[in-house]
């Protein structure tokens, strides 16, 4: 017996991906034609927490986090049905992101969080201008 509530949610689910995200794509190949080189799905600080790309000499990590995963202040929807099984699994998501934050910047890494919906370009030129901070 799956874990989904449906045949539809299931596939759903399993359509999710963890890494290689249209969005993170985007940013991702825009600073490559930049010349930038990184680290992707990569641990910065050992353990199971992964950032989506990171910078290991300048220690910047970033996220580009989905809307419905992390309770974008914009966009989150709470699903009616199954409301007691999202709830708690979604607020989870939004601690686990703060105690990995936490984590990080306790280590003296630099932390990103960009959401699935802000522009490429505009994220780019946020992630340039750290890199450049950090590097000098």
């Amino acid at each position: 017996m799956s874990w989904a509530s449906s045949e539809g949610a299931r596939k759903t689910m399993r359509a999710n991906r963890r890494r290689d995200t249209t969005p993170e794509l985007e940013v991702r190949r825009r600073l490559h034609a930049a010349g930038y080189r990184y680290r992707v799905d990569y641990a910065p600080i050992g353990g199971r927490r992964r950032a989506g790309i990171v910078f290991t000499k300048a220690q910047v990590a970033i996220f580009i986090d989905g809307c419905f995963w992390h309770s974008c202040p914009e966009h989150a929807a709470v699903p009616k049905s199954h409301a007691d099984y999202w709830g708690p699994k979604l607020a989870r998501n939004v601690e686990r992101d703060r105690e990995t934050n936490a984590s990080l910047v306790a280590s003296g890494w630099s932390v990103l969080r960009f959401w699935e919906h802000e522009d490429p370009a505009a994220v780019v030129s946020h992630i340039r201008a750290v890199l450049s901070e950090r590097s000098s």
